[in-house]
């Protein structure tokens, strides 16, 4: 049974969830932000600085208690929903947007569906604001209006993008900034190639995360966005993604791609908001350490 807190007052969200249940600490209060148990007026919400304000209703629920399972077809989960924006975790295998070969076992239509569901058929739908690749899980935006996705999609480039890759064998240094001018004329495989009128540049700094016998897992943050400009890169830098065959890896552990996005951090398109999401290695990468 859920515990329900109507607001009085204009408040921090963390705030007002420790002046209401004292009896919990602010450590065990923030795991509960994480895991998605808090809702404000049915919606979970993740970030500890949401501002909530009066006649909205706060509620707790235990694991496995809800509404809705947030856990969609395929394995795509919820992280954060509002009347905004939606916040998923991708797994691998499954495709962002549609493409020639497959219509509709996709992310978007997905949550399409999902946004749909007891409303005209007409009436729901998300607009989607990046991609992941096929074959790389992790954190995906999708707005829930035109203009919230033109506004987060202006501002794409403030955004605080992280990867963990895990690869083979470690890079030259600790941690660096990798830089290149990518070729991404081919539609099968993008190549670097030296500076010039049909290459852009491509820039990504690194830092050494964990180390087994084998492979490196590696942070990467991303300041510019090419087509597969992460696996280019690392390629390049004699260190390809474990499962990238296309881009000369020569081990296949995990059977599949050793490439997760991590961590978003965003403002908000319409509160204004600083939001922070973190996704973790999946179990199937982070055992090869």
């Amino acid at each position: 049974m859920r515990a329900s807190h109507p607001v009085e007052h204009p408040a921090r969200l963390l705030d007002f969830l420790l002046a209401s249940r004292p009896d919990v600490t602010r450590t065990r209060m923030r795991q509960w932000l994480k895991h998605g148990s808090v809702l404000v007026n049915g919606q979970a919400v993740t970030g500890a600085n949401h501002r909530v304000h009066t006649g909205d209703t706060v509620s707790i629920q235990k694991k496995g208690e809800g509404t809705s399972d947030r856990s969609l077809p395929l394995g795509l989960r919820i992280v954060f929903e509002d009347a905004s924006i939606v916040v998923i975790d991708k797994p691998v295998h499954l495709l962002s947007v549609a493409s020639q070969k497959e219509r509709e076992k996709t992310a978007f239509v997905i949550l399409t569906d999902y946004v749909r569901r007891g409303t005209p058929r007409r009436a729901g739908r998300v607009w989607i604001v990046h991609r992941l690749d096929r074959d790389t899980s992790g954190l995906m935006v999708f707005a829930k209006t035109r203009a919230e996705k033109l506004t987060l999609q202006a501002s794409w480039n403030s955004v605080d993008k992280r990867y963990l890759a895990v690869v083979e064998g470690r890079p030259p240094t600790e941690r660096g900034v990798l830089r290149s001018h990518l070729d991404e004329r081919n539609p099968h495989k993008v190549r670097s190639a030296p500076p010039g009128e049909r290459t852009r540049p491509a820039v990504t700094a690194y830092r050494t995360v964990a180390r087994s016998a084998t492979c490196t897992v590696l942070e990467l943050s991303p300041e510019t966005g090419r087509r597969n400009q992460l696996r280019v890169q690392l390629a390049d830098a004699n260190c390809p993604i474990v499962g990238d065959q296309k881009y000369g890896a020569t081990t296949d552990p995990a059977q599949r791609l050793g490439l997760h996005a991590t961590s978003l951090q965003f403002t908000h398109p319409t509160t204004g908001e600083r939001l922070s999401f973190e996704s973790p290695l999946p179990p199937a990468l982070s055992q090869l350490l």
